[in-house]
């Protein structure tokens, strides 16, 4: 049997903050995003659009609650 790690709200908010981005320690995936997206368009960040990429790639082993921030707030604040 293959166990899988889900990327889930601690996975995705532990990559934000490696890029710079500060955010609370139990923060939900929308505030996660929302706080991402704007210091990406005050300040930017760097790597923020790669991780975004790479995240979308793994959205298969992605809990639903994490998607819905990435589709909500970064795919559409990144383009």
């Amino acid at each position: 049997m293959m166990i899988v790690d889900l990327i889930d709200q601690h996975d995705f908010r532990e990559r934000l903050v490696a890029l710079g981005v500060r955010v609370p320690e139990n923060a939900c995936p929308d505030t996660c995003a929302r706080m991402a997206l704007t210091k990406h368009v005050e300040v930017g960040v760097p790597g923020l659009q790669e991780l975004v990429r790479e995240l979308v790639l793994k959205s298969d082993v992605m809990l639903p609650s994490v998607r819905q921030a990435l589709d909500k707030y970064l795919l559409p604040g990144l383009r």
